[in-house]
């Protein structure tokens, strides 16, 4: 356990200095959260009731002092717009997008002037002469529009400045900056009115000009009194960055040339556990910390002492999944950026989805499948919203794009007078008035908020995802109420929405002094756990990087003393070191991956530590990998059960062994499996592009369309060119019948569409050859269905086999059974010498196929046989037959004789005798 935090001790000072005149202190912390835990300790320090002390934060003391309330940063950007918009020309005048791209950082860089008390006109003016510098002070004739521009708006930046000041000061609202310029202004009077009052500022690390300048006038004035929390390691080493500002403070300033400094500890000196983890990629850590807190539980921890700080706030959701069972309380104290919320993500594909609705056809309002298949399996709307026919039909249909009647017709369709308010909201059409869009959508997330269970603790954290982002929308629907007019259009709005976005944090509530507690860095200050859990602690996630978004080079920040990134570095080292200085077990996360998006090598704290080892840290070191098998894959292996046998007994009799069943089972028996024994079939997809498949069928039913005429009649030439005469139409016929809704009038679709008229036209100008060279040519079927009974003594039972085939015909006294391939086939494929082994081996699938064909067949012409294909890649060699014997100077025997059949039969009845054997496990073929 902890035996003295800084808060406790904090509070017996208090206690023991202001324990008759509590009233007369305010205490002063640097952040919000803080209050709570002090007011807790307070309570653990005294037995009897007490009137507790004035508890603020350092931002609520300084709008306290300057009388101004802080405005927030989507606010101020609507503002600045306002101010700018009144100082440029109206054929100069930057729409919102592009003005908040530049508006956000000048914003920043106004915030820390005013925060560190600078003189704005001399910072601009120094910023403009470099500008200017930079283009060597070029002669008017010299210079281009773009020079004359950016040299421009550096002019006009102090004229941005002091109107925004001015008209921000005249509302009694401001940013953080221009507030803590104007409390120094009050400093004086504000000091000779607290009378008796007397200010404890407590725990704070960096501080800037004008908070320095605060402070230093209430302490020199005897109207406050200020403690630190600094180990004596960091502030007695003078390279040591975690004292880096306190150790300044002692230094210079004057009061503590009489008076002590007040605290220095030895609590990072002492014993210590220190666990470095290091695993691949961001998710590795969130597991990781589950276990850790999983592990901590057993040993009957107190998860109100235990704390995960998340140096990269991206990990909070897959911490939160990580966590066990037995965290039945948390609170969550860290903002999450409004940009991966996931109510943002829904309201994101909306817009998407309506804006991209109205570009394509603003009358008939045309949907995209796949954007409205996103917003339906959105997590926020799926389990809410109960349309999975619809979404099967939209598969079934081929539907690509279709207009919002189609999409309610089909829900109309599948959910007859059910009414669905959700459904509405999300797919109604939406008007091109931004502010009639925005109310929509404010009405959208009060319907996900009433659909949330209230006890469901993902339930919890998903509301205050959604309320974030529901106060964006009403922001901006005051501003499009207050200024009517400046966003006219659905784009405008998006654009708007996407800028103002990046600004909105997500708060969670949650009870602060019980359960784990998850937190970010800077939400971390003043306070102290047991057992700390740090993620992300790679360089730039922690410390967070050189990266600076501001229009103030880095050399001109050190000469007038701003911030940089040295600074920023030193205030991340303390707050780690803070993490540790009363820690007992610490376990330091980092990704050990140099490739990817989050990739980067561990922090130089880390290598600090490691370094500067204290006697009393027991550090250790370890790296987690996912635990990999043994074997990267096991071959499938299935043995045959009773239900297996008896449906493998019910297909070889009812329905029937097809030819492609038992290519199938040669090609690899875990798909015939899966496919025949199981029926499990693959999800049908909506096909955007044509399937080589789906392709294949299209040709296959337009010939058979075309053909059906002229069943069992000798093909004439006039019956070929009013056949190729149909092409055009039967194929169009056959592409709606096969590809439904699909697109087929642009694009690869239409490419497609010709490839078939192209390959249907050919092969009926083959055909037409024949008849014009003398062929006979007469069809006795198409898509017949055959199907034959193999009784045979090898045969436990009679097996049927059966299948379709796609022609049969009698040319010049010869039966040709056919089978059409759009694929590319060679004549060598079908040729064999023997059939020993013939179905052992996938190569001879065809020649499987064919012979099937040829054993089903009924020959009650006594015409001689041949069985083949035709292939449409390779039509020049017209029909290719199965021919025995093969090789150089022999001549293949086409005619399928009964020998051939007999022979073909004893494969077969093997293959087949393989597939019922119970004693043969179906095993995968790799």
């Amino acid at each position: 356990m902890i035996n003295d935090t800084f808060l406790d001790k904090l509070s017996k000072h208090i206690l023991t200095s202001f324990d008759n005149n509590l009233q007369d202190i305010i205490v002063v912390l640097p952040n919000k959260r803080a209050k709570v835990f002090l007011l807790d300790s307070l309570n653990k320090q005294t037995n009897k009731t007490i009137f507790a002390p004035q508890i603020t934060s350092i931002e609520d003391l300084i709008q306290e002092i300057s009388g101004i309330r802080v405005v927030d940063s989507i606010e101020l950007l609507f503002e600045f717009y306002e101010v700018y918009s009144s100082l440029t020309k109206k054929d100069d005048l930057l729409n919102f997008t592009m003005f908040s791209n530049w508006a956000k950082t000048l914003l920043q860089d106004f915030n820390e002037i005013d925060r560190y008390l600078l003189e704005p006109n001399f910072v601009f003016s120094y910023l403009k002469d470099i500008e200017a510098l930079k283009r060597w002070d070029l002669q008017p004739k010299e210079t281009t529009s773009l020079i004359d521009n950016h040299l421009a708006f550096w002019k006009k930046i102090p004229e941005y400045y002091n109107s925004l000041y001015n008209y921000l000061k005249n509302k009694k609202v401001g940013y953080q900056g221009l507030i803590y310029r104007e409390s120094v202004k009050n400093l004086k009077s504000y000091s000779e009115n607290l009378l008796n009052k007397k200010l404890v500022f407590a725990g704070f690390n960096a501080l800037n000009q004008a908070e320095e300048k605060i402070i230093l006038h209430l302490l020199t004035n005897n109207k406050a009194s200020i403690y630190w929390d600094i180990d004596s390691y960091f502030i007695n080493n003078p390279y040591h960055d975690a004292g880096l500002f306190i150790r300044r403070f002692k230094n210079q300033w004057k009061n503590y040339s009489t008076q002590p400094f007040e605290w220095i500890s030895e609590d990072f000196q002492q014993e210590k556990n220190i666990n470095i983890i290091g695993t691949p990629k961001t998710i590795g850590q969130a597991k990781i910390a589950g276990k850790i807190i999983e592990k901590l539980t057993l040993k009957n921890e107190n998860n109100s002492k235990t704390a995960i700080v998340l140096g990269d706030e991206n990990l909070l959701i897959p911490v939160l999944y990580a966590l066990p069972n037995s965290v039945n309380t948390l609170n969550i104290t860290m903002g999450y950026s409004g940009k991966n919320n996931p109510a943002q993500l829904l309201i994101s594909k909306l817009f998407k989805l309506h804006a991209n609705a109205i570009s394509r056809n603003a009358s008939n309002y045309t949907f995209y499948y796949k954007e409205v298949l996103e917003v339906l399996n959105h997590p926020l709307v799926e389990p809410y919203i109960n349309v999975n026919e619809v979404i099967q039909t939209i598969h079934n249909n081929n539907f690509t794009f279709f207009s919002l009647e189609t999409l309610f017709r089909l829900k109309e369709e599948k959910y007859k007078h059910q009414q669905n308010e959700y459904f509405d909201l999300l797919f109604t059409k939406w008007d091109n008035d931004p502010l009639k869009i925005l109310t929509r959508i404010s009405t959208i997330l009060l319907q996900i908020k009433y659909c949330l269970n209230k006890e469901n603790e993902e339930d919890k954290v998903t509301k205050s995802f959604v309320y974030a982002i529901f106060k964006v929308i009403n922001k901006l629907i005051n501003y499009c109420e207050t200024y009517e007019g400046k966003i006219n259009s659905i784009e405008a709005l998006y654009e708007m929405y996407k800028q103002v976005i990046d600004l909105a944090e997500v708060s969670f509530e949650g009870e602060p002094l019980t359960g784990l507690q998850i937190m970010g860095v800077l939400e971390s200050r003043v306070l102290d756990f047991d057992n700390i859990i740090i993620t992300s602690v790679n360089e730039g996630k922690f410390p967070s990087g050189k990266s600076q978004n501001s229009f103030i080079p880095y050399d001109v920040k050190r000469e007038l003393g701003l911030p940089t990134y040295k600074e920023k570095d030193a205030i991340y080292s303390y707050h780690f070191y803070h993490l540790l200085h009363r820690a007992k077990n610490i376990y330091l996360l980092y990704n050990t991956d140099n490739e990817g998006i989050d990739a980067g090598e561990k922090s130089r704290f880390i290598t600090q530590l490691e370094i500067e080892k204290q006697p009393k840290h027991n550090i250790t070191h370890s790296i987690y990998n996912a635990v990999l098998p043994e074997k990267a894959y096991s071959i499938i292996n299935v043995p045959k059960s009773e239900l297996m046998l008896e449906r493998l007994h019910e297909i070889a009799t009812v329905k029937g062994f097809s030819p492609s069943s038992l290519t199938s089972y040669i090609r690899n028996p875990i798909q015939f499996y899966f496919q025949r024994v199981l029926r499990i079939n693959e999800m049908d997809e909506v096909e955007e592009n044509i399937a080589v498949n789906t392709l294949g069928t299209i040709i296959h039913e337009t010939l058979e369309e075309l053909y059906q005429p002229y069943l069992n009649k000798f093909l004439a030439l006039h019956h070929l060119e009013e056949m190729i005469s149909k092409i055009d139409n039967i194929t169009l016929e056959q592409f709606k019948l096969v590809y439904k809704e699909g697109e087929i009038k642009k694009g690869k679709n239409l490419l497609a569409f010709e490839v078939a008229k192209r390959n249907i036209y050919n092969f009926l100008q083959v055909e037409k050859t024949a008849i014009e060279a003398g062929e006979a040519v007469k069809i006795i079927a198409l898509e017949e269905k055959l199907e034959v009974l193999i009784q045979d003594e090898r045969l436990p039972y009679p097996i049927k086999i059966a299948g379709n085939v796609d022609r049969i015909e009698i040319r010049d006294n010869i039966i040709r059974i056919i089978d059409y391939k759009t694929g590319k086939v060679e004549a060598n494929s079908l040729k064999v010498n023997d059939f020993e082994g013939l179905t052992s081996e996938i190569k001879n699938e065809k020649i499987i196929q064919l012979l099937c064909y040829a054993l089903m067949f009924k020959n009650n012409e006594n015409y001689p046989v041949e069985a083949g294909i035709i292939s449409f890649k390779n039509m020049k060699e017209g029909f290719m037959p199965f021919t025995l014997g093969k090789g150089r100077g022999i001549v293949g025997q086409t005619n399928i004789t009964e020998e051939i059949l007999e022979a073909f039969k004893t494969e077969i009845i093997s293959l087949i005798l393989e597939i019922i054997d119970n004693k043969v496990p179906l095993k995968e073929t790799i």
